[in-house]
């Protein structure tokens, strides 16, 4: 809707000037709301997070010591990187360095769910990014196994952004 109220406005114009003023308000604009959203993401992060703390507390006993098979993702590990990548809101990056590096540790738990994401690496917004990503992947994983049963299972999966 915005984007045709905009449109509306831009093809009404005939002032070269303006239009490009218009044209700069919308791209400003957009970037704000797509900063917005990106607090509004990390507001529900930082609320899930301390849920699943305040859970790992209480599931901290339910580790099997032999795991028989380990989660997959549908379609494998290159799918699963090929989706957080498409996740990321690189916008939301800020470095000085062309290249950034993190490792995000994750539970697949029984069902398959993704908790307990917790990214390290040396920059701090590459590390939440890599956080909401995992969050926002759209399937389950097939649970690791133990003993013919659904275990919980630490997951590592290390990422790497170049910028240009």
């Amino acid at each position: 809707m915005l984007d045709k109220e905009f449109k509306k406005k831009f093809d009404a114009e005939t002032n070269t000037f303006k239009k490009a003023s218009i044209k700069g308000d919308f791209l400003y604009f957009m970037k704000k709301m797509d900063s917005i959203e990106n607090t509004a993401m990390i507001g529900a992060l930082l609320r899930v997070r301390n849920l699943e703390d305040l859970q790992s507390i209480k599931k901290a006993y339910e580790w099997p010591t032999v795991v028989e098979k380990a989660p997959d993702y549908p379609g494998g590990i290159n799918t699963l990187r090929q989706e957080v990548a498409g996740l990321l809101y690189v916008a939301g990056v800020n470095s000085e360095n062309k290249t950034v590096k993190t490792s995000v540790a994750f539970i697949v738990e029984k069902d398959g769910s993704v908790s307990n994401v917790h990214a390290q690496g040396d920059n701090f917004t590459f590390n939440r990014q890599a956080e909401i990503a995992l969050y926002s992947i759209s399937e389950k994983f097939t649970p690791a196994m133990a003993k013919g049963d659904p275990a919980r299972f630490e997951f590592r999966l290390p990422l790497t952004l170049t910028m240009e």
